[in-house]
């Protein structure tokens, strides 16, 4: 238990603040009248909720002193019964007042949390999606998931237990505070605030414990999670190499873990409550005694008796949740702690201010003296020279490693080049905006992931609003159609997690489909056959050949035989052209491309024999 405790660090108060202070504006908008008149009106009912329900024992006190009058009265029963009667309804009136002003608070305030919510989750959901490539890909996407969850919930929770626990609470212990000085007396007044003094020191003192705890069990859950999708992710890696039991393992070990912290929270959480009940009865019970001296030596009535017993009842009720409600808010500090981190991670590659749209004059490609490494002790392309003209195509081959598919990421600016300029038709990538370059390219990738959702919404999602006639029309060019039509549900098939349920030149003609439906005047095609059997590619050369008609087409290839129509062949070697030309010019020259053709095409006849 010791290990658990000591291996996370104290919960930080400056954070708690930073994530408070990040809140308000979505609960209190600067332009947005009607939520500011909502957290008012949920004020006013709170306050008077609170009010009515600290008025309530008076009512209980008056109804006990109606039936139980001092002697000597001359009361008649008819009206001691008649007065303990209408105040006994006053106190069933009053105490549907106290419920329906809380009940009238939430209703008023709901859409305020809810609105809250849903700004808060779409501005993280946003941030994601502007990070850069690099952030992605260095994160594990199923701790990612449940960061942004917890973050969500406890804005929730926040948004519900301190407006409205915790805030009632100390006005109502206010209120109380102030009723038991003027109408008992100071001393009763002393042990309450002791009493609820050292309650609330021990349930802070061993919460803030409970919380680091609290911590490593979302750390292991976290863990625990990650493990499990990346496991369902790669299900058919894992039956490759016959690793189910590892996989089990790896995962049991991190619930282990989260046992480990979840019984020491458990444990915890019995000490606490005992110790919360030990101050609390001892507070009742010196207060309550008090008052019975007094009643018993005729200073106080039985009525009397009877309210201070409502007020302690009144305290302890919600002092009682008081540690749950502390370490919950906490923990949603800390969870929303890290979902606002991920709000403040800055986006690697951003626009320019005011930046202008790119305007395409024909589609002219320059790769001008460009630099590139994805980390800085490993240069990727160094001093790449490379232009596509406007209506040209051009093929890029090497090696593994060369830089080819960072050429694609560069184009599209996943990443900034660290030196020299990518243009398109003289525009320098980081004078316009992401989003219209994203609009002017088109890409079918070397592995094309799929949603999980049919095949038609997977094609239409080249074009926003694309009609299902287009939608078969791209099919069709990309030699899918006959297929899709096959399946049973036809284009409302669903193709499962990343596409799993469709082979894996079915998902390269699905991606391939999806780009001829977004039409766009740019093309990437980085080994966008590679998936495919050589009847199927040579049908879809002759899509992407004419597809590619009037188009600046980069072609990313490992398979020679794809690119010898190409207007221009280069040829990449360790981030730099060693060789470029046309096909036939190259054979001619004798040199690395010339090597590599007659290797595959060496190796494609001892295929076929």
């Amino acid at each position: 238990m010791a290990s658990i405790i000591t291996s996370t660090e104290p919960v930080n108060r400056r954070q708690a603040k930073r994530v408070i202070k990040s809140v308000i504006p979505y609960l209190w908008p600067k332009k947005r009248l009607d939520i500011k008149m909502r957290v008012v009106l949920a004020l006013i009912a709170l306050v008077l909720a609170k009010v009515v329900g600290v008025l309530l024992p008076f009512f209980y006190k008056g109804a006990v002193d109606a039936l139980a009058p001092e002697g000597g009265t001359d009361q008649t029963v008819y009206m001691l019964t008649a007065g303990a009667v209408g105040l006994t309804l006053a106190y069933g009136v009053m105490r549907l007042l106290s419920v329906g002003f809380n009940q009238l608070r939430d209703v008023i305030f709901a859409v305020v949390g809810q609105r809250a919510l849903r700004q808060l989750a779409l501005e993280t959901f946003r941030h994601m999606h502007n990070l850069s490539l690099r952030y992605h890909i260095t994160r594990k996407t199923g701790g990612l998931s449940r960061i942004i969850e917890r973050g969500v919930k406890g804005v929730e929770f926040l948004l519900r237990f301190m407006l409205f626990s915790i805030g009632p609470l100390i006005l109502e212990l206010i209120f109380i505070a102030g009723i038991l000085y003027f109408v008992l007396d100071v001393r009763y007044l002393a042990v309450v605030v002791v009493t609820i003094g050292l309650y609330i020191w021990f349930t802070f003192a061993v919460t803030e414990w409970r919380v680091k705890v609290r911590k490593i069990m979302n750390d292991r859950d976290t863990d625990a999670n990650q493990k499990a999708i990346d496991s369902l992710l790669n299900f058919e890696t894992v039956k490759y190499f016959a690793a189910e039991e590892r996989e089990a393992l790896r995962y049991d070990d991190s619930m282990r873990q989260y046992q480990d912290a979840a019984l020491t929270t458990s444990y915890s959480l019995a000490f606490l409550n005992f110790g919360q009940a030990v101050l609390i009865t001892a507070g009742l019970v010196g207060v309550m005694v008090m008052a019975a001296i007094e009643v018993q030596a005729g200073t106080l009535t039985v009525g009397d008796f009877v309210l201070v017993n409502a007020y302690m009842i009144q305290i302890t009720m919600p002092l009682n949740f008081l540690g749950t409600v502390y370490r919950e808010i906490r923990q949603a500090l800390v969870d929303m702690g890290e979902m606002f981190d991920l709000l403040g991670q800055p986006a690697e590659v951003i626009d320019a201010p005011n930046a202008p749209d790119l305007v395409i004059q024909g589609g002219e490609i320059s790769f001008e003296a460009v630099d590139f490494g994805y980390t800085t002790d490993r240069a990727i392309l160094t001093g790449l020279n490379l232009r596509v003209g406007k209506g040209e195509t051009v093929a890029v081959v090497g090696p593994s490693g060369s830089g080819k598919s960072t050429i694609g990421r560069l184009l599209f600016r996943f990443y900034d080049v660290g030196g020299g300029a990518v243009k398109i038709d003289g525009q320098d990538l980081r004078d316009v905006t992401q989003r219209s370059v994203h609009n002017a390219l088109g890409i079918v990738p070397q592995d094309t992931v799929l949603f999980n959702d049919t095949v038609g919404y997977n094609i239409a999602y080249g074009r926003d609003g694309a009609t299902h006639e287009q939608v078969v029309s791209a099919a069709k060019a990309a030699k899918i159609h006959d297929f899709i039509m096959s399946l049973p549900d036809g284009y409302d098939t669903t193709v499962g997690e990343r596409g799993l349920k469709l082979s894996g030149g079915e998902k390269q003609r699905v991606g391939i489909a999806r780009t001829l439906l977004k039409d766009p005047p740019i093309l990437v095609l980085d080994e966008a056959t590679s998936a495919l059997d050589t009847e199927t590619e040579r049908d879809i050369q002759d899509s992407l050949r004419d597809m590619g008609a009037g188009r600046s087409v980069i072609t990313i290839a490992h398979r020679l035989s794809t690119v010898v129509d190409a207007d221009k062949i280069v040829v990449l070697e360790q981030g730099q052209i060693s060789e470029a030309g046309s096909h036939e010019e190259l054979l001619d020259l004798g040199g690395r491309y010339a090597h590599m053709w007659h290797t595959q095409a060496a190796e494609e006849e001892m295929e076929e024999a």
